[in-house]
């Protein structure tokens, strides 16, 4: 049976890495994977971590309510709004839809939206483009990616043994050879952290049920986003501090800075997991928080 209660607040600590890939390419510097300039660490944005987790949980279910994905490739916003102006029987027929859509007829598209659509109950959307459906604010929230040590963007020269134009072979005499550059860093370990807000998670209905399923996405979202891009990504750890009230029990980087990594003795240059230790503090943990480490066993019970 699935338990739609609410929940309470929560944080958590993500730990994935990354071998012989670009996790995040930057589009405004040829797509080379994103850094920190300053320290030269590398950088993963909280949007292309939620790409993933909107991904799997697309896979997962299939697309269907309560777990339809409202940010997903090729979609119309504008249309998905429609669709809940239509359920809710408001007509928003006519020339002027902007414009369309006011009071209670907004609030009640807004929460359609957050029961039908899994991303909009948990990450919170923008809906009042055109066809009005108001904003959600969303109970999660994930922060950036950053490597625990400095990477370096690695620049690689391929050949595809093809062309794509008649014109293209004539000029080579038929050797049909075509170059490009693929970026890498050879290993980096990331660190992501995450909140999720039990007074937002009650107003957007954000359960149990969809923690759970967060939680599972976040455990194995890299498993269904292979691509000869991204190389080697795998969640590491994820360490989930559960407070027993909406409200918590404790500052969040009070708990969050209980997760220490450190490289091992005699390792100068990471080239893998095994490179690095991570330990937990539990010692003393505040009155009211639980420590969990989820594993795959552990998933059904990590929302109770």
């Amino acid at each position: 049976m699935s338990d739609t209660s609410p929940v309470n607040r929560a944080e958590f600590v993500l730990i994935f890495d990354v071998k012989d890939g670009n996790p995040n390419g930057d589009p405004d510097a040829g797509n080379l994977p994103r850094m920190d300039a300053e320290t030269g660490k590398g950088l993963i944005t909280d949007v292309c971590l939620k790409r993933k987790i909107r991904n799997y949980v697309g896979i997962v279910k299939g697309e269907q309510p309560p777990y339809e994905i409202y940010v997903k490739e090729k979609a119309v916003l504008n249309k998905t709004h429609e669709r809940a102006y239509e359920a809710i029987g408001v007509d928003i027929s006519g020339d002027d839809k902007k414009r369309k859509g006011g009071g209670d007829d907004v609030a009640k598209a807004r929460d359609w939206m957050c029961k039908n659509f899994y991303d909009v109950r948990s990450f919170g959307a923008v809906m009042s483009t055109g066809v009005n459906c108001g904003q959600v604010r969303g109970p999660v929230q994930i922060t950036f990616a950053r490597s625990v040590d400095p990477v370096i963007a690695l620049e690689h020269s391929i050949t595809r043994m093809a062309v794509a134009t008649e014109k293209e072979a004539e000029k080579q005499d038929g050797d049909n050879r075509t170059m490009g550059r693929k970026h890498t860093i050879s290993y980096g370990l990331y660190v992501a952290h995450g909140f999720i807000s039990g007074h937002l998670a009650q107003q957007t209905g954000f359960s149990q049920e969809d923690m759970t399923l967060l939680l599972e996405a976040l455990t194995n979202m890299f498993d269904h986003d292979r691509s000869a891009a991204r190389g080697e990504m795998t969640t590491r750890g994820l360490y989930v501090f559960q407070h027993n009230n909406l409200l918590g029990n404790a500052p969040a980087h009070d708990l969050l800075d209980r997760v220490h990594i450190e490289r091992r003795s005699g390792v100068d240059v990471p080239r893998s997991f095994a490179d690095y230790a991570v330990s937990v503090d539990e010692s003393n943990l505040p009155q009211g928080v639980t420590l969990k480490r989820v594993v795959a066993q552990e998933l059904k019970k990590i929302a109770a």
